[in-house]
């Protein structure tokens, strides 16, 4: 088709797509594409609007690597990466959930951990947390041999792919549910961190002026058990002044946890000196197919750590 006007531009496009194969390819395609052509018509986007929001994807992809992912960044960012998961979770987004987003520090292949044992690797000072799960079916009866893998950062605010004094899998474990569809196991208390600023996500959350550029506590969980949809989930502090403004829109209030704090009461383990803290949470899986999602990284920081500054 040759092109007489700006009108015409879109027509062309959607013809050309009409050939798509795959169907559901073919719908998503033409949706983006009038979706697309329509904002920069209402938006009036100059030419040199465009050319900076070309540099800003290059930018995003260059400033990716093994040990950082800059587009799950902007995806948590813009609320994208919240609002794929509530859509697609909770009965297609008409019930609660205990499903978040994966968010950028997963990483495959965690060590497998006794029911009970440990996932601190290496000298991590702060309080100790003892996390009691359940996982259950829609109708709450337990399932057992579910799969869990664990990763949190540390208290303070790092997780171990950011840290190279951290050891390798830090605060990371695997751990199977028991035939009562439970599993324990021991860490410390998590801490809200930054997210990274020193990449085109920082220059768009300054450039919006969002408050701060951090993220609530939490601890993160990946349940797999075949016959079931893989269930991810982060489970918040109750009490962090910024469950309010996380910068990545990842709190619901089916997330946020009683993290309960012990002063005097004698701890599970008997090397627990002071103040301690418990998490007790049932995770609720829905049926469906059994998925472990791509992972957003694949290595270890060997640099200098993250500034958590975020800067004018």
């Amino acid at each position: 088709m040759i092109i007489s006007d700006q009108n015409e531009v879109t027509v062309a496009v959607l013809e050309a797509m009409e050939k798509t194969p795959d169907p559901r390819l073919r719908e998503i395609v033409t949706l983006m594409i009038k979706h697309l052509h329509g904002f920069i018509r209402e938006a009036r986007l100059s030419e040199e609007e465009f050319q900076q929001a070309c540099n800003f994807i290059v930018r995003i992809g260059q400033k990716s690597n093994a040990s950082h992912n800059e587009a799950v960044l902007m995806a948590g960012s813009l609320g994208v990466s919240s609002l794929v998961c509530l859509l697609n979770n909770g009965n297609k987004g008409q019930t609660e959930t205990s499903a978040s987003m994966l968010g950028p520090f997963w990483r495959l292949e965690s060590p497998h951990t006794e029911n009970g044992g440990s996932i601190v690797r290496s000298a991590t000072p702060g309080p100790v947390l003892f996390v009691n799960g359940s996982i259950v079916d829609s109708k709450g009866a337990p399932i057992a041999d579910a799969i869990i893998d664990v990763w949190q950062s540390s208290p303070e605010g790092l997780y171990e792919n950011q840290d190279p004094s951290q050891a390798d899998m830090n605060l990371r474990g695997q751990f199977r549910s028991d035939a009562n569809g439970k599993f324990r196991f021991r860490s410390v208390m998590p801490a809200g961190y930054p997210i990274p600023v020193d990449g085109p996500v920082g220059d768009f959350i300054r450039a919006v002026k969002r408050p701060h550029n951090y993220r609530p506590a939490h601890v993160h969980f990946l349940i797999y058990k075949p016959g079931f949809k893989t269930l991810i989930s982060q489970i918040y502090v109750n009490d962090d002044p910024l469950l309010e403004t996380d910068v990545q829109f990842g709190v619901t209030k089916a997330l946020i946890g009683n993290y309960v704090r012990h002063e005097n009461e004698p701890a599970p383990e008997a090397d627990v000196k002071g103040p301690w803290y418990s998490l007790d949470y049932t995770f609720a899986m829905e049926n469906g197919e059994a998925k472990l999602p791509r992972a957003p990284i694949t290595g270890k920081q060997v640099a200098d750590v993250p500034s958590p500054a975020m800067a004018k």
